[in-house]
């Protein structure tokens, strides 16, 4: 079920960030993470991914614009998922650009991110509409007003983000089908399947390859080296 996160509207009066030293506090919200949070994060129209969710009762969703945020950060400091779910569960200056100020907010699996990319995916493929470039234009056309920018600014590009985006849900489809077989597999059957398909993996590589026969033309010797069959 769909649910707008405004929770980041409204700050925590005893928070992480609140119990820095007032310089601290102060360059934390002059960084990166407080122009990210401005500029970024507040600008996201989480109403236009309402459509990957169900509209039935159930347990709400992780915030869109946390997701889509997070998306960000990873094209942005080239991270690996696991690089940047551990920025987003410890490092304050990422939290604090993804409107949180306390470390255990907002906490969820990384595996609602995978989720997220693959209704992203399916939706686009469906609809020929791709969610997060629109959500980018939407942003980057916000920024260009309030900065009053004339010039022929381009729009921030996305398309590698999506790209990214289905390679990797594609990746973590393949990876998870394997693992669901390889779960409901028997101990029997891993055993057969493991006897069957290890003479096809193991012994070819040593029977590829037999010594050449050529003789060194200075010593007499043959060559040690390998010639494939």
């Amino acid at each position: 079920m769909f649910r707008k996160n405004t929770k980041h509207q409204q700050p925590a009066l005893i928070s992480a960030a609140s119990e820095l030293p007032e310089k601290q506090l102060k360059r934390l919200e002059s960084s990166w993470a407080g122009t990210f949070y401005k500029e970024f994060f507040s600008r996201i129209d989480e109403q236009s991914f309402a459509v990957l969710y169900s509209e039935k009762d159930s347990r709400p969703n992780v915030p869109v614009n946390v997701l889509v945020g997070l998306e960000a950060l990873k094209a942005g400091f080239g991270w690996s998922d696991q690089e940047l779910y551990e920025n987003y569960c410890y490092n304050l200056q990422v939290r604090y650009a993804l409107g949180y100020d306390r470390l255990g907010d907002g906490d969820f699996e990384i595996r609602s991110l995978y989720y997220f990319r693959e209704r992203l995916s399916k939706y686009n493929a469906d609809k020929g509409i791709n969610l997060l470039e629109k959500a980018f234009e939407q942003i980057t056309d916000a920024q260009i007003m309030d900065l009053k920018i004339r010039s022929g600014m381009q729009r921030m590009d996305s398309t590698q983000i999506a790209s990214n985006i289905v390679s990797a849900s594609r990746l973590q489809w393949l990876v998870a089908s394997v693992q669901r077989v390889e779960r409901i597999l028997s101990e029997a059957d891993r055993v057969r399947l493991t006897s069957k398909t290890a003479p096809d993996i193991i012994p070819t590589a040593s029977k590829a390859k037999k010594p050449c026969g050529n003789i060194c033309r200075r010593s007499g010797k043959p060559f040690t080296r390998y010639c494939r069959i």
